[in-house]
């Protein structure tokens, strides 16, 4: 086998052997499964952390669309519908068994490849949209830092539709709904409940400065 196609066959390996046993799993137990020695499999990969490292990649980075920020902040474009658009790529990259499974284990485990995605979602995604959210509110005051409050807001919309693979995935919940029909509803609630709870977490925002006229 090619040195490429081994180091597949090896990630691809950890990737549904960690997703079933956890990260608890020993690298002798993966590299048996595979059906090759352990000193192999550490040819490939130098350490146990090295090989989660690549999952990480593998796993979250690689289906990480760079342009879904810039889709969130499309202003030619309802935020209805730019939200709907959103969760229907964003589930299909990363609402899939191993994917959930993974990022569950690596939180039990501690593994540190959550606090990682955490502050991607945080950073790239919803930061965008409370931005998103203070234009949909009419508030003037866009370039202020997204504060806590704000943050932990948007963190509901977006845990709760991830919950709904959680309860799928991991408890093995049969869902009869489907899953894009019940994010477009739980979106319109939440925007409706947007214009009414919202301005209250921008009070405390600096006031933009108003232009000097000449």
């Amino acid at each position: 086998m090619l040195p490429a196609q081994r180091e597949k066959q090896i990630l691809e390996g950890a990737v549904s052997f960690f997703s079933e046993v956890g990260f608890s799993g020993q690298t002798r137990e993966l590299s048996r499964r595979l059906g090759i020695t352990q000193p192999l499999l550490y040819r490939y990969f130098s350490s146990k952390q090295a090989l989660i490292d690549r999952i990480y990649d593998h796993i979250f980075l690689q289906r990480w669309k760079t342009e879904w920020a810039a889709q969130i902040h499309n202003q030619d474009l309802p935020l209805r519908d730019r939200l709907i658009e959103f969760y229907r790529q964003y589930s299909a990259a990363s609402y899939q068994p191993e994917w959930i499974r993974i990022y569950i284990f690596a939180g039990l485990a501690n593994t540190g490849l959550n606090q990682r995605y955490l502050d991607l979602i945080e950073h790239e995604l919803l930061n965008a949209l409370c931005i998103e959210l203070r234009r949909y509110c009419g508030h003037a005051g866009i370039d202020a830092a997204v504060t806590a409050e704000e943050m932990e807001f948007a963190w509901s919309l977006h845990g709760g539709l991830f919950y709904f693979a959680v309860r799928h995935y991991i408890f093995g919940a049969v869902t009869h709904v489907d899953f894009m029909a019940n994010t477009t509803l739980v979106i319109d609630n939440f925007l409706v409940g947007v214009k009414t709870t919202y301005p209250k977490l921008l009070v405390k925002l600096p006031k933009p400065a108003k232009k000097q006229k000449h």
